[in-house]
Formats: C-alpha cells, structure tokens, sequence
C-alpha cells in the first residue's frame, strides 16, 4: 500500500530492512494505545488485516487505561489470526486463582492466540490500590507463576479444580518481564521468553543474562525474545498526541523524555536492525496517539 510519496532517506532505510528481512525472520506487533479503547476494534482490525503478528496490550491499575484481559477478550472475537499478548500484565496484583481461569478462559475461546506476558509492577499506586505489599511483589509472583501452570495442568488449586483447561497445553506461553536480576533468572525458571522494554543501547545485556540463566538451567531451546519501541508515526498532530500521553505514562519516573517515541521511519528501521542483531524474535511497536491510521505507516516501513 501506498501513503504517499516518500524522501530518498526514507527509501534507503526501508530498502535495507527489506534486506535484512530477506536473510532473517522477525516477527512484528502493535501495542495498542490505551487512551480511546473504543477505537482498539478499529487498531485490530487494521493490524489483522496489514500483517502483524501480535496485539500487545500494556497493564496499570491506577491509571485511565482499559484492563488488558477484558479488552484483548473483545478484541478475540473480532479476529482470526494475529496473537493476543499482554505486556505486562502486573500478576501480583490478581488473584492467582481467578487469574488462571480468566487467562484460560481467554486462551480457549480464542484457539490458543493468548500469551502471557507477565511482571511484578513498579508503581506504588498500583500496588497500593490493590492492596498488595509492595515489597513482597517479587515473591507474590514467583509462587504465582508455579501455581498457574499447576491450575492449567489441571492439578488441585487449595484442594479445588479450576477449569476451563486451556487450548494450549499446559497452559498459554508466559514472557516474563523486568530489568533487576530476579526478573531476568525467573525466565529460565518459570517462562518460554522474555520482554525487554529497553532501548537497543542497554537491551544486549538483558537479552544475553536472559539466554545464559536459560542454559544455566538446562533449560532445551532458546527463550523468545519480545522487544518494545515507543512510536509515533504520520500527522505532526498524532506525534504531538503521542508524545504527550509517553510523557503522562512515564511521569513517574522524574525523567523528562524518557521512553519518548521514535517519530521518523529511518529510526525506527534502524532500531530494528539493532533488535535484530541483538536476536530478538519479535518486535512490538507501542502507539500512544489513537490514530489507526499509524498501522499502515508501520507496515510500509517493516515490508
């Protein structure tokens, strides 16, 4: 499809990714922006039809965002193919029970498209306002993590079945992430992969302490390997949008500009050849601004 005429910058940079693609298989998400969840059958409708691989959807409590497993249950029964992926859905907030019957829930009806990225959380006021102690979020969620592939495995959760059993055996793949040490060894223990919110300048050494733990482990295989890119792509309007709702999100940190989105399509190629060189198995393009029309800019830079 076409969007337009393009700079000479812009066809040598889509012309070398073409390159890369040729040579190396990579998979490609949309994370779904948070702020207009009426428009999110729009957004997967658009990324079914353009390709992309998966729908990733971030998780908050205290915060104006829809809740991930409702929202991607809707966007289920709208699609055929692409992968429904949360990103991260922060486990210790929920109940490890109820948590295991709507995540089966969600990988039955939907033929085994559900995958479970999962996370402790850093904000205080999500932790707060679940009443969960914060300080003990990192061991919440190592017994959840045992616990939920026991439920999907159909062993006794506190001397009670809990159904439905999932469509994929033993339950959805779980991506776990984080970036402080405990995190990363909890793939080789509990997970099939892992998320790296990270830019390319510090995600090397995340991906290879991921892949060392998971031979350290004895783990068969390798981990998949999810990255992020915050984007923001066509109308100066949509990259106002974005930019604003990044720095919203991420006001917490103290950091102004941190995680502010890449806006030209010669950045965002460039971090993809970085990902990829790196060995990441998917990369998951994160929109803040609610315009759809954002899909078919991405799909013209990554084909």
């Amino acid at each position: 499809m076409d969007t337009g005429p393009r700079t000479g910058g812009e066809e040598v940079a889509t012309a070398l990714l073409a390159a890369h693609l040729e040579e190396f298989t990579m998979d490609f998400g949309i994370g779904l922006p948070i702020s207009s969840p009426g428009r999110l059958l729009d957004w997967a409708h658009r990324a079914e039809t353009a390709g992309f691989d998966t729908l990733a959807l971030l998780d908050r409590l205290a915060f104006d965002n829809p809740e991930p497993l409702v929202a991607l249950s809707v966007l289920a029964g709208a699609t055929t193919r692409i992968r429904l992926q949360t990103e991260v859905l922060l486990g210790p907030l929920r109940s490890t029970a109820l948590l295991a019957k709507q995540v089966a829930t969600l990988d039955h009806m939907s033929s085994g498209r559900f995958v479970l990225g999962i996370g402790i959380g850093g904000r205080d006021d999500d932790h707060a306002a679940a009443g969960t102690p914060i300080n003990q979020r990192g061991r919440i969620l190592e017994q959840q993590l045992t616990d939920l592939r026991g439920v999907w495995q159909g062993r006794p959760y506190a001397g009670t079945l809990i159904g439905p059993r999932p469509a994929t055996p033993a339950g959805p793949p779980m991506l776990i992430g984080g970036f402080a040490q405990p995190a990363l060894q909890r793939v080789a223990r509990h997970g099939d992969g892992f998320i790296c919110a990270a830019p390319p300048t510090w995600a090397g050494h995340l991906l290879q302490t991921v892949r060392d733990q998971w031979h350290a482990a004895g783990r068969s295989g390798r981990p998949r390997l999810v990255c992020q890119i915050n984007v923001a792509v066509g109308t100066a309007e949509t990259v106002r949008q974005a930019r604003r709702a990044v720095a919203e999100y991420y006001a917490f940190t103290g950091r102004p500009g941190w995680g502010q989105p890449l806006t030209e399509p010669g950045q965002i190629t460039e971090a993809i050849a970085a990902y990829r060189e790196l060995g990441a198995d998917e990369v998951v393009f994160y929109c803040y601004a609610d315009n759809p029309a954002q899909i078919d800019e991405l799909a013209m830079i990554v084909r």
